[in-house]
């Protein structure tokens, strides 16, 4: 598999790409399933509906890999937290955890009822190219927990920072709880067919450079020591959005670092290109012109050059107006212009 090999910064015929959000609103026919399925969190509950929308991107786009069709806030939704998916608010929790007692309440062992997420993962392995990847994922345990915490996303991150700095005992009790969860969760996730795995901290901008190590980075890098001791082979990407001024102090037992597009290329490459392969960093608003979106590609194979130790993606998710017409003018630019 040719994204599996640069993960593993092994020679590739290209730089391979595939997209966050590359299943989504910008393409019809995933429009028409979401549809089908009533609502978001039917579809994500629906193998059937699930593994087609997975499966859309490789099929149309011809990208690299294939990234499961989910939501990170499965998870909690199974620990306990009743979820909802509010149009034009987004997702919300109708209970929160903000005391002890509601910590000790969720539940242990919660990744076991996650069976529609790994019988998708095994329907899409099974029908997928088997030239072809698939991405796992889950989200980390601190932006797991602002969710949970807040009930909902937020601009604040109010009583996730209240309780960080008034009881973090409190917030480190809740994040171990996350954190062995997602083990469970990522391990039932390759033994079902996953050929990679992927840690998003969406929120991790969220914190100040000694609370980000303490509080999220330190249980990123217990996970994928985890998936590196219990499944050796599988590549584990991390992806921490919004934290350029730390990459200093980055380490860890992974293989690709995911990079946002609000962090320089360069900066990345200069702290963290000798030891992880880098992924990203196309700013998605590009895709809006293909004369933006090509110096945008030009700027990053600059730095990162055509060798192995690179996978291009945007530097977070698909928009939902993108015109997909330059999708698919990105990934033939793209795969043109690293031919080895």
């Amino acid at each position: 598999m040719v994204f599996v090999d640069a993960c593993k910064r092994r020679e590739t015929p290209y730089t391979p790409i595939w997209m966050m959000r590359q299943a989504g609103r910008y393409l019809s026919e995933y429009r028409e399933v979401r549809k089908q399925a009533g609502s978001f969190l039917q579809l994500c509950h629906s193998v059937e509906l699930a593994t087609e929308v997975t499966l859309q991107p490789v099929d149309i786009l011809d990208v690299d890999a294939a990234i499961l069709f989910s939501d990170i806030l499965v998870l909690p939704l199974e620990m306990g937290l009743p979820l909802d998916f509010i149009a034009g608010e987004g997702p919300h929790f109708s209970k929160t955890v903000r005391e002890k007692t509601s910590v000790n309440n969720l539940e242990i062992g919660a990744y076991k009822k996650l069976t529609y997420v790994y019988d998708t993962i095994s329907q899409v392995r099974k029908k997928l190219s088997k030239q072809k990847a698939l991405i796992g994922f889950c989200g980390s345990p601190w932006t797991l927990a602002t969710y949970m915490i807040e009930g909902e996303g937020s601009k604040t991150y109010t009583h996730s920072k209240k309780m960080l700095y008034t009881d973090p005992n409190l917030l480190h009790s809740l994040l171990q709880k996350i954190t062995q969860e997602l083990k469970g969760y990522l391990d039932m996730q390759i033994k079902s067919g996953a050929d990679v795995v992927m840690v998003f901290d969406s929120w991790a901008g969220a914190l100040e450079r000694e609370a980000y190590f303490e509080f999220s980075w330190k249980y990123m890098k217990e996970i994928s020591a985890f998936v590196k001791k219990t499944h050796p082979q599988t590549p584990v990407i991390l992806f921490p959005k919004g934290i350029a001024g730390y990459l200093d102090r980055i380490d860890g037992e992974f293989d690709v670092f995911g990079v946002d597009w609000s962090t320089p290329m360069e900066y990345a490459k200069k702290y963290l290109g000798n030891k992880y392969v880098l992924q990203g960093n196309l700013e998605p608003s590009r895709l809006y012109d293909i004369n933006a979106m090509e110096e945008g590609v030009d700027s990053i194979l600059s730095v990162m050059g055509i060798q192995s130790g690179h996978i291009f993606n945007l530097g977070h998710g698909m928009l939902p107006d993108l015109p997909r017409e330059n999708v698919l003018c990105l990934i033939e630019m793209v795969k043109n212009k690293t031919k080895r």
